[in-house]
């Protein structure tokens, strides 16, 4: 299969900045879309994958799964996006499309592994997937998104991963307008809990452990906040909760969460991977037929549903835009919180 070559920016090894690279594209097949890329979000994943806080990382990386863009060139079977359109390309770009997680819009829980946008494995051209820190991607029409044109396109990029990844617990446990929705966390995830809670009409509160964010959380929409660290405050939400999205990436007491659900109620966690410390107690589980669940980011037909919810309810990340060149401060910048609440890349200077 042809290749091109395109300007990107990555890693060579764990312990190593990202630098300018160049990487292999493929051409452009019957049921393929060419993307110029214009912006691309920065994702804690990217970190980790970068740095191989999770094993398995595959060098050189070149990470970035919140991509926005303009498709520049299609290939002769492609029915879903014509040269001009914007579009987007979150965390996957193929999955077996055959299995019972496929055929459900559920490719994310594609029962061989989906494709990730990078460090996947690449079955055109062998090797393994480049992210969208490059000028372009070339993606399966089926795993590229219509971007709606009444949005700000920087700050749409952080919706195809922070974004859908809070909108699919929403959907599946079928959050409504008599809802009572709590968000554990206020970074990247949780502000777009906050955002998308509110646009479903439900009421949503904030959970955090410091008050300085309360502010910030009711300006973006929170009903209310409750400082976790507080336990009059906790005793005053007990039983509270239909669902609460868990978006916090590391190690934390989650027990304390369990007794503000009430009969029923939820706790997906959306941000952490690895074991529960202190593990769970089952008693107010038990005495209230509460759920402790997972979930990963959402399917393709979820996230188009998504997006076009976003443009009717103008619903856009909280964004701050850096240059390529940058993104090494970033990441140590992001690894502070210090972000408000999502880094986006603008991909211009990558030509620079």
């Amino acid at each position: 299969m042809n290749t091109t070559q395109v300007k990107a920016f990555g890693a060579e090894a764990s312990d190593a900045d990202l630098i300018a690279m160049n990487i292999q594209r493929r051409e452009v097949t019957d049921k393929d879309v060419e993307i110029e890329i214009l912006y691309c979000g920065v994702c804690h994943s990217d970190l980790h994958t970068v740095r191989n806080d999770w094993g398995g990382a595959k060098y050189p990386a070149v990470p970035g799964h919140e991509i926005v863009g303009k498709v520049i060139k299609v290939g002769s079977g492609v029915t879903k996006l014509k040269v001009g359109d914007l579009a987007g390309v979150g965390c996957m770009v193929d999955s077996c499309h055959t299995c019972e997680s496929c055929k459900q819009d559920l490719e994310q829980y594609c029962l061989t592994g989906f494709t990730g946008t990078y460090n996947g494995v690449d079955k055109h051209i062998g090797g393994h997937t480049f992210g969208g820190y490059s000028e372009k991607v070339v993606v399966d029409e089926h795993f590229v998104l219509k971007i709606p044109s009444n949005l700000n396109l920087a700050a749409v990029a952080p919706l195809l991963c922070a974004g859908i990844t809070t909108w699919s617990p929403l959907r599946h446990w079928k959050v409504g307008k008599d809802s009572k929705v709590a968000v554990i966390g206020l970074g990247g995830l949780g502000h777009m809990a906050i955002k998308l809670v509110k646009g479903l009409g439900a009421h949503v509160t904030l959970f955090s452990r410091t008050p300085d964010k309360e502010k910030d959380a009711l300006e973006l929409g929170a009903d209310a906040v409750v400082i976790s660290t507080d336990n009059n405050q906790m005793k005053s939400v007990k039983g509270k909760f239909d669902l609460i999205i868990d978006t916090v990436p590391y190690v934390h007491h989650v027990n304390p969460y369990v007794t503000t659900l009430n009969i029923n109620g939820t706790l997906v966690l959306v941000g952490y991977l690895g074991g529960l410390e202190p593990i769970l107690q089952t008693v107010p589980m038990i005495m209230g037929r509460k759920s402790v669940a997972g979930s990963v980011i959402g399917g393709i037909a979820e996230t188009q549903e998504m997006l076009d919810f976003c443009g009717e309810h103008n619903i856009v990340s909280e964004i701050e835009i850096i240059k390529m060149q940058e993104i090494n401060e970033a990441y140590e910048r992001m690894l502070k919180s210090d972000v408000r609440y999502r880094f986006v890349i603008d991909m211009a200077s990558l030509k620079a």
